[in-house]
């Protein structure tokens, strides 16, 4: 069982240390991926764009919903073969380089489309967009596991920090380039322009973590090196003998409640009148607030312990779904500016919000898999996470039925509970 996360921190010895060159290649990959998925993000440019296209808050959630299923999905495979393989770079290269090519042949048809929007567009991008998902999925699970190998416990939530801050700073750009073109370009042109931005970033991205390297990998003492069912009947058995890892499971399932929100916030933006050219507006206020939390989340993740960043990040998820229940209330009395505005302040939220799930998720899940066992654990998690991805369709589905205002309160209600599950999972640390 690894050590609780609550565990006092110890200097780490040089031979333990992270290199500076390999530091600082691993960030800059996550933050040149950090901006590529930016221009890209499912809550802003891809829900306004699939929105435009279908006019159909069930295509919204398909695409919010497809992007977290995709990442999850492959894991299990991976980690199965990753956790055989005696170098786990490969796994990553073939992912990081498909996603970015991915999202160029998405730029490719949009661009072609010229200004028509017919189903034929929006059919080829779902299913170019469902293809980048699950090649990306194949990421996870190598990138965990040389992360982990590569940065100690104790400069990880820094790595990841600087990650975000790095990558904020780009996407900052990113998201003034966005707001530029969707005013003065067609449509269907300034999205294939910005998708082509994104694919040239993921290309930056996936060139900077391969020329880092991996450490060599430690020797693998567990029948995770059978067959495929020995490694699904040894991620039964860490189920349910693990309990940290359990409990840990289960804040991520409730966590999907939360999460299923994030589409629906630009749709709720569209439908109170702001216009598309406020996509990127909003975009550059969700990266603000990514890039202005990076400090105290590395910080909390780093001195008070993964576990702490976990209960800090929790807090702030009622924050946004509460901020849309207000806002659906107030706008028949706001002017447009203010309406703006007050969409921006929420769209901080998210970006902190965001960062911050990734910041703790990655930390915890890192803290709690044994280094020899990091990519099945990587597997065995995600997999078994991956059916909370299917939430936002039961977003849509809660809309069209009921209402938008009932999304979010759905939201914040899992937010409470997830909080709840947060405190047990402190108490199992401790005891």
């Amino acid at each position: 069982m690894p050590p609780p996360d609550a565990s006092p921190r110890v200097a780490q010895k040089p031979e333990e240390m992270a290199s500076r060159p390999v530091f600082w290649k691993i960030t800059a990959a996550g933050a040149a991926f950090q901006a590529g998925s930016s221009a890209v993000d499912s809550a802003t440019i891809v829900a306004s764009l699939v929105y435009h296209l279908t006019g159909n808050v069930y295509a919204v959630g398909a695409a919010s919903a497809v992007l977290r299923l995709g990442w999850l999905l492959p894991q299990l495979v991976v980690g199965f073969l990753a956790q055989r393989a005696e170098r786990r770079m490969p796994f990553y290269a073939t992912g990081a380089f498909g996603r970015a090519s991915c999202l160029a042949l998405i730029a490719l048809l949009l661009a072609a489309a010229g200004d028509s929007a017919g189903g034929g567009v929006a059919g080829g991008f779902l299913a170019l967009w469902t293809l980048y998902a699950f090649i990306s999925g194949i990421v996870a699970v190598p990138y965990n596991d040389i992360v982990g190998r590569s940065i100690p416990s104790g400069a990880r939530s820094r790595m990841l920090a600087w990650r975000f801050f790095g990558g904020g700073v780009l996407a900052l750009g990113v998201a003034a380039i966005i707001q530029r073109l969707l005013a003065t370009q067609m449509l269907l042109t300034a999205y294939a322009l910005i998708f082509a931005m994104a694919s040239l970033l993921m290309f930056v991205s996936s060139l900077s973590f391969v020329s880092a390297g991996e450490p060599p990998t430690p020797p693998t003492k567990d029948i995770t090196t059978g067959d495929f069912g020995r490694f699904l009947r040894s991620g039964l058995e860490v189920l349910r003998s693990d309990d940290r890892f359990r409990l840990f499971l289960y804040t991520q399932w409730v966590g999907g409640a939360t999460l299923m929100a994030l589409p629906f916030y630009i749709v709720v933006a569209a439908d109170t009148g702001l216009g598309v050219a406020a996509v990127g507006i909003l975009l550059g206020a969700q990266t603000a607030g990514s890039l202005s939390s990076n400090a105290l989340w590395g910080r909390i993740g780093d001195r008070f312990g993964k576990l702490a960043l976990l209960r800090t990040v929790g807090g702030l998820r009622l924050a946004p779904p509460l901020g849309a229940l207000a806002i659906i209330a107030g706008a028949a009395g706001l002017t447009p500016p203010a309406l703006l505005a007050a969409f921006a302040v929420l769209f901080i939220a998210v970006g902190a919000l965001v960062n911050g799930m990734t910041i703790a998720y990655l930390g915890y899940l890192m803290e709690i898999s044994p280094n020899d066992r990091r990519p099945a654990y990587s597997a065995y998690f995600n997999a078994l996470a991956s059916p909370a991805a299917l939430l936002p369709l039961l977003g849509a589905a809660i809309a069209d039925a009921v209402s938008l205002t009932a999304i979010f309160s759905v939201a914040a209600a899992a937010a409470g509970v997830q909080l709840a599950l947060y405190a047990r999972l402190s108490r199992l640390d401790k005891g």
